[in-house]
Parts: C-alpha cells; structure tokens; sequence
C-alpha cells in the first residue's frame, strides 16, 4: 500500500518483519486486529532475509554506505500535543551487521565458463534471463536500493507460483527431484566464473541467517497448527555429517544409519543402539551425572573415542564442558525429531529460510493486515500520565493512533537501553563451492555438518551444505554455510576452517577438496544475547530480537508467542486459518458453497467436478503427507487430516468442511467418486 494511503488508526503497529516480528503480525491478524506492518528496508525479513546473488552484492554495498553515512533524525515536534512526549527511534540498521568481508577466489574472465552439459540448462530456460543478467553484470556496483526490489519482486512472484502447487501441505520429506547437475567427479568440467556466477545470480537464494527446522521443533508446530505451511515447501536435510581426523564421515543416527555404517565395528553398533535406547527415559543413573559434564558420562558408559564424538558433537550438538542433564535433554530432542519425515531430524525450506518469515506476513495480509515497505516509524508519541504509546509517527509524518507497538530492537535507540551488557555477536561465513565436502552416488545431498574446536580457544562450528535443488544455488554449485559463536571477527573465527576443509588461494594443496568460488565474511548481533526487557519504553511497546546462533527457530517463536500473549491473554495463539473454499461470503448460498456437502439420506453431494476439500487441503497420493491442526491419519500409504476428524474408506481420505461425510444407504466411495482420485 502507498504510504499516503494509510489508515490513521491502528490495533497494533508493527515495525521491522524479521521472524518474531512477522508471527506477530499473523497471530493478531488472524484473530481480527488491525494490524499495520511497516519496514525502512525494500525486502522483507531483516537479517532473516533471503538474497539473489547480484541482491547479495547490493545488500554489501549498503551496508558499507549506511557505516559512513548515518542519517539525521527528523524534526516532528510540531505533532506533539499537550501531555505527550517525543520519543525518537534508531535510524540506522546497519549496528547489527558488522566486519563484512568479500573474497572472490574464481576468474573474472568472461571466457571462462561452464560447459552447457554441467549446467544442464537450455537455451529456452536462459534466454530470457542471461539478458536481464548481463545488465546487472556492469550495473552490481551503482545498483539502487529501487532497482534491488524490483528484482526480489520479480523472484518472489516466481516462487508463489510454484509454492502455490503444494497448497494444503505439510513440511513434508524430501521428494525426488530431477538431477540438476551431473556427477562431481566429471573431470572435462570447467571451472566456474565470477561472471558465470552473476549471469546465473537468479539462481541463489543467499540466506544472512543459517538454521534448520527440528521436524518436532517449535517452528514446525506453529507451521502445522495455522496452516501457514501450504505457502512454503520444505526438503528433508539427507546427512548428518562431522569432520574429524582431517577428513568428513557420515554419522549414524538412525537405526538404518547405524547398521549401515562401515566405519564402526559391531560392537561399537551395539553399543550406540543400547545407549540411544536408554537415553529415551531419564534413569536414576543419569540423574547422578547432574551437573557433571556430558563427556564424564559418555566416557563411563563406555562408550569409544568414535561414538563419544558422534554423540557429543554431531547428535547432542554440544561441548565437551556442557553438563549432563543439558546433554542429555538435546540427545533425547534429536532422537524424538527423527524419522517423522526422513532419516534426519531436519527439514530446509525450499528458496532458503527467508521464505519463513514471508508466509506469515502472507497469513496476515490475508486477514486484513497492511504491508509497507521502504517505510519507517521515526518517532513515538507516549502519553506522560499513562505511560503508554498512544501514536506513532511515520516517515512522511503521518501520525497513526495505535493501541500496541512491537518492534525490532535494531530500532531502539542507545539512549533507552537501561542495560550495557556486551554485545554477543554470532560469526558468519558464507561459501559458493564447486562440490560437496563429502562426495556421494548423488549429488542433490542436503547436508548438516559439525565441526569440532579445530584448536585450543578456537569454537565449534555448524556448517550446513546445499545444493541446487533445494533452489538456494545454480546448477554444478553448492552453497556453504558456517555459523559460530563469536570469539574474534567472522574472518579470524572461520576463516581456519575454511582453509582445512576447502580448497582456497591460502591453501592450494588441498586437491581432494571442494574449491571456494565466492565467499563472504560477516558478524552479527545473537538475539538471545539481548534482554527484551532492558528497554526504558513505554508499557504498551514490545521489542523483539534478531537471529539467535542455535540451530533451531524456538528463540524466535516463544518471543512472539509470550509478545501475543501478554496483550491478548485470552486469545489463541495463530489459529489454523481456513481455506478459501470454506469461506461463505455475503449473498452466496451456504447450501451450493464449493466443497460443502447436503446433508440428508439419498441427496447426492453437491460441487460436481470439483474437489471436496476440508480445511482447505486436498487428501493426494501415496507418499504424499497433508497436515491439518496438527493431526496425521495414514490411509493407503496417504496422510491427511482435517479439523482433527479422519475418514478412511477404500484406501481414500476424504475431508468434507471438517466432518465425515455420512450418507445413510449410501456408501461413501459413490458420494466421493467426483471428488478424490486415489
């Protein structure tokens, strides 16, 4: 909406759409508040966000001007009235990023290009696009902010439509997908070029942020229980890998895992299958480890060098000091995330995890909520009796009534902090490589890998490998991400690791590794490291976090939930939406609505040639998983659910408005037969 268009008067006011910020929105949107979501930035999601290649090197550049050239408040006093106070915001979101550093180890040699066949495109799927790109190839370094959103536009239109194939889904397992590239082991491939890199820029989805979705994890609930997860599609993560001894190895998680393993002696596999299985319940035994560290109890397990590693580093996902109790809870979380959707307790989103953030905004524009980006909200006019915001105004001097005000802290100003605590800052790094760490009979591996603390004083990193179908990358690539705790800068804190795993310009003797083609160094603040309530602001204004370094979203989810809670108690948080065929407008007749069915012994079901769907979700094939409020019901290798009702007939699952379609003398396969093909 254009900013001259906004309404004066608003529920709740919303400012930044990182994730909290954008679950926020929804859950009040959905349950009929007014909500107005702005953000000063021309992409959604904040350091959520999700960038092209050529949207990257603009992202760059931005952040290097906003570092020299902060700007000056504006003067809004002339809107302040009588028993009101002007409190001023931050104006700048560039204190959040820091020690962004750009390594190209690639020619930029034009001439120096893939061959047609390691890309496996066509000329007919290029065309169009290598002469949008080409023009950006000589306009990366002048691109305006203006010209950046067109193009993320331009590339979120694309998803939607392909989102919009797998409405009514569930984050559901890995599906085969058509090879992408060929083998890592053709030796006529050349190698790729920076300018090859920018032609193709449309093809990376660069996420400033690296997590993975737990399949049990708190993200995936909420995704399940609003319906939200039919504007996305996920991949299950296919490995769980660790780098050890100088070289990578596949850890055994599963059971099909462990016995496959080669690596490990018999003994060894029986060992690991009998403490996974004793992990699933607390004992007496493990409660006399509290407070001891996790390596003390493995090791009296007696448990090998091998297994103490893998479950230390690669399944607990802790250090060597946590105590027992705290490893013993992730061992167990890890463990109950396996196998609802694949061999690994993860799943990835389909276009990088800076689709997260937009579903939800999706949810509540849907409901009513209105979007403005490129705008900002410069000041707040607090009522000095109640001590409560009772407006805000806007960046072209609006002034907007409100009743709440949620914010990113990005946009607190230094002056309203009442705490100086040190900034914890999270250590980024993120790679284009031409092959994977650990080469495979497939090369569409979706990978988690974990590296242990190479030297003394040095931290563990998570690195999370991709490749191109999961549309982050183009073609005969992959995309690396490592993510740790801050000890120096990003470069000092990963750059060791890169060199000991890749193949760069600073270690040349690593033939056997995956070559780095681009690669971008940068820190950024960890949200959880900020106290939500050090704030001196008004009792009615809200301040949510940024990116925490765990690796799932729960950080993320409890802020916006214990957000929605404290302003609406009694309310449910982001209940599941309903479909578009469920919804009867004003003057439709609700007897003939899509999807509905007359009740009554001997009337046959009305809609004929269209699908009955309940809760807007269509039961589909064999291997196919649909996810409604939460609940599962398997029928003939399908799942569906609908409103918590399950109907099971013939091999189909049929959902009609969230009950079970019942005719009396009828039997259901005749009622359905124009509704769900088996």
């Amino acid at each position: 909406m254009a900013a001259e268009d906004l309404p004066s008067e608003f529920d709740v006011v919303i400012l930044g759409t990182g994730l909290a910020e954008s679950v926020v929105a929804a859950a009040f949107s959905r349950v009929g508040q007014r909500v107005l979501h702005v953000d000063r930035r021309s992409y959604y999601a904040a350091n959520w966000a999700s960038f092209t290649f050529n949207g990257l090197l603009t992202w760059i550049q931005k952040q290097h001007e906003e570092e020299s050239q902060p700007e000056e408040p504006q003067d809004w006093s002339s809107l302040v009235e009588e028993g009101e106070e002007l409190i001023h915001l931050s104006n700048s979101d560039s204190s959040s990023i820091s020690n962004v550093q750009v390594f190209c180890y690639t020619s930029e040699d034009e001439e120096e290009e893939v061959e047609e066949k390691c890309l496996n495109t066509t000329e007919e799927e290029r065309g169009g696009a290598d002469e949008v790109a080409v023009k950006e190839t000589s306009e990366t370094e002048c691109a305006e902010p203006k010209e950046e959103m067109t193009e993320e536009a331009d590339g979120t239109a694309d998803r939607e439509e392909e989102a919009s194939h797998t409405e009514g889904q569930e984050p559901e397992a890995d599906q085969p997908a058509p090879s992408a590239a060929q083998s890592q082991s053709v030796p006529t491939k050349k190698k790729i070029s920076y300018a090859q890199l920018v032609k193709e820029g449309r093809r990376f989805n660069i996420d400033l942020v690296s997590k993975l979705m737990y399949s049990r994890g708190s993200l995936v609930d909420l995704l399940i229980k609003s319906n939200v997860s039919r504007y996305a599609e996920f991949k299950n993560v296919t490995r769980i890998l660790t780098y050890r001894n100088g070289s990578v190895e596949q850890v055994p998680c599963s059971r099909a895992d462990v016995f496959a393993n080669r690596q490990l002696s018999v003994v060894e596999k029986r060992k690991l299958m009998r403490f996974l299985t004793s992990c699933v319940e607390e004992t007496e035994e493990q409660q006399a480890y509290r407070g001891r560290p996790y390596l003390e109890f493995l090791r009296d397990q007696q448990l090998g060098d091998n297994l103490q590693h893998f479950l230390l580093h690669s399944i607990a996902m802790v250090t060597e000091d946590t105590p027992t109790e705290e490893g013993l809870a992730s061992t167990r979380h890890f463990l109950r995330c396996l196998g609802r959707y694949g061999n690994t307790p993860f799943l990835f989103p389909v276009y990088g995890l800076g689709e997260i953030p937009q579903c939800f905004c999706r949810m509540c524009a849907v409901f009513g909520g209105i979007y403005c980006l490129r705008h900002s909200i410069t000041c707040l006019l607090l009522d000095k009796d109640s001590n409560r915001c009772k407006a805000v105004i806007d960046s072209q001097g609006q002034r907007i009534s409100c009743s709440h005000f949620v914010m990113e802290d990005g946009y607190v100003g230094a002056d309203r902090k009442k705490l100086a605590t040190p900034t914890r800052l999270i250590s980024r790094a993120v790679l284009i490589t031409d092959s994977s760490v650990l080469l495979s009979d497939s090369d569409q591996q979706v990978s988690m890998v974990t590296v242990p603390p190479i030297a003394a004083g040095c931290p563990a990193v998570r690195m999370v490998e991709l490749c191109s179908s999961t549309m982050t990358c183009m073609p005969g690539t992959y995309l690396v991400h490592l993510t740790c705790q801050s000890v120096g800068s990003a470069y000092e804190d990963l750059s060791p690791v890169v060199t000991k795993m890749f193949r760069t310009a600073e270690s040349p003797e690593q033939e056997n590794c995956p070559s780095v083609l681009w690669c971008l160094y940068f820190n950024v603040t960890d949200g959880s490291g900020l106290e939500v309530e050090g704030y001196d602001l008004p009792s009615n204004v809200y301040v949510c976090s940024g990116p925490d370094a765990a690796l799932g979203h729960d950080h993320a989810i409890k802020q916006a939930e214990s957000i929605f809670q404290k302003i609406l108690p009694d309310e449910d948080f982001c209940p599941p939406a309903p479909n578009p065929e469920d919804i009867i407008y004003d003057g439709d007749n609700p007897s003939s609505s899509t999807g509905e069915e007359t009740e009554g012994a001997g009337e046959e079901a009305e809609g004929a040639g269209e699908e009955a769907e309940g809760a807007g979700k269509e039961a589909e094939g064999a291997g196919e998983v649909t996810e409604v409020a939460g609940e599962e019901a398997e029928g003939a290798g399908k799942e569906a659910e609908g409103a918590g009702k399950e109907a099971e007939g013939a091999g189909e699952v049929t959902e009609v408005a969230g009950e079970e379609a019942e005719g009396a003398g009828e039997e259901e396969k005749q009622q359905e037969s124009l509704q769900t093909e088996e």
